[in-house]
């Protein structure tokens, strides 16, 4: 008779329900981003686009969709670092997005939800890298967010100044 402790499985290293979730994510994606194409062409949109076209909450609805893949991505272990890249996408998705007619165009074209599970999927293959990366990614964005910073101070100094010079 077999040991019975000899046929029960090693525990898996990744989940089980990993692949099973990635998968609904990738679905969840294609249906945002890329599930109609326009004929004739390559370019491909999906309902996060035409949802952005609804004014006023149209984007805050699809930012609803897209937070929903980032909080997959967290419960699959994504560092924070890649977390908070994949919020930006999010963040510039919707923010631009309520652009009227310009930020519908932009809408279809950045495709958040396809670059986020681009790198739901790196982190999975290669956490350590993509950690890597995305803190890299981050410390250029804060020191280009703090030069906009500064560069929004100096203008705003140099209207005051021309206001206090034109009112003397």
């Amino acid at each position: 008779m077999a040991n019975p402790i000899s046929r029960r499985r090693t525990p898996s290293v990744v989940p089980q329900q990993q692949p099973r979730q990635v998968e609904r994510l990738k679905a969840m994606t294609r249906l945002l981003d890329s599930a109609f194409q326009i004929p004739g062409t390559r370019f491909r949109f999906g309902i996060d686009a035409l949802i952005g076209l609804v004014p006023g909450i149209g984007d805050a609805i699809g930012a609803v969709f897209s937070c929903f893949l980032v909080f997959q991505a967290a419960r699959l272990g994504v560092s924070t670092a890649t977390l908070a890249r994949m919020m930006g996408n999010v963040a510039l998705d919707t923010i631009v997005g309520e652009i009227p007619l310009l930020g519908d165009m932009f809408d279809a074209g950045w495709k958040a939800n396809t670059k986020n599970l681009a790198l739901l999927e790196a982190h999975l293959g290669k956490p350590v890298s993509t950690r890597k990366a995305s803190g890299r990614v981050l410390v250029l964005l804060g020191a280009g967010l703090l030069l906009l910073l500064a560069g929004v101070i100096a203008v705003g100094i140099l209207v005051a100044d021309l206001v206090i010079v034109q009112m003397r």
